[in-house]
């Protein structure tokens, strides 16, 4: 019996995760629910040390109960079968994706290869996008730039704000990691390459800093370029979007008008 138990414990896939907020808790909430099932062990858990995400989200007390350990940094992380990440703020490099056997994989809120790095729910809605969605990808050493495993789109609403759309997504995003996690594990995808799709879909790549041109508003714009520029960047939380009077800035708010 002895044996049995640990032949069972030597031919479990070792998964690593990579995550924050709370998309990321969820994600990983899930697959510690579903270890035994799935005969996996999670090996480790690196995330960020965030106060907002402190509380319900917090994805060491979650670690604490399922008894992961807690990985420091990146060049800590442990050999595994499986590297897993879900918004882990940091990039990897060729030797961190390289101590995982079998694959190392991003879930990116984002259709690919449309839009590639941060602040994509801004720029659909600046773009004027019908469609979003979200990907799971490998990882290389390039931001959001390896094969596609799994993608999941959506219809855009009409008029959509970008904590909407951020909602929409994160909803998605996890439906996503939920019913492709078996297939992950057991190996059953095959890769497209996003070259392979950047003829038909387009491609861009965005960085943080560039959220702060993002919500400068001209009203010089006419009102259409206005409208998306304001619902794209009035993310609660966050600088909303503004104009500049006298050198001042002088922000934009939103109201719910009656009639």
């Amino acid at each position: 019996m002895v044996w049995s138990v640990f032949l069972q414990s030597m031919n479990k896939k070792k998964v690593v995760f990579l995550g924050s907020k709370p998309v990321g808790y969820s994600c990983f909430e899930y697959l510690l629910q579903q270890k035994d099932a799935l005969q996996i062990e999670v090996t480790g858990l690196l995330t960020q040390e965030r106060k907002e995400f402190r509380g319900p989200a917090d994805l060491t007390v979650l670690a604490e109960q399922y008894g992961v350990p807690v990985i420091a940094d990146l060049n800590a992380l442990p050999e595994c079968d499986l590297l897993y990440s879900v918004q882990y703020h940091r990039i990897l490099h060729a030797e961190h994706i390289g101590r995982a056997r079998q694959a190392a994989v991003n879930l990116h809120m984002a259709p690919l290869p449309e839009y590639r790095g941060s602040n994509q729910f801004a720029f659909a809605i600046i773009d004027g996008k019908k469609e979003f969605g979200t990907t799971i990808h490998l990882m290389d050493t390039r931001i959001d730039h390896g094969d596609i495993l799994f993608q999941r789109r959506f219809e855009i609403p009409k008029h959509c704000w970008v904590n909407h759309l951020y909602e929409l997504t994160v909803a998605a995003s996890v439906k996503l990691f939920r019913y492709t996690l078996k297939h992950l594990i057991d190996g059953n995808y095959t890769p497209v390459s996003q070259a392979s799709l950047v003829a038909a879909k387009g491609t861009s790549l965005h960085y943080r800093h560039e959220i702060a041109d993002l919500k400068r508003i001209d009203l010089n714009w006419d009102a259409e370029k206005i409208n998306r520029h304001v619902r794209a960047t009035m993310m609660p939380g966050f600088e909303p979007p503004y104009c500049e009077v006298d050198k001042q800035k002088v922000y934009f708010t939103k109201a719910v008008l009656n009639g």
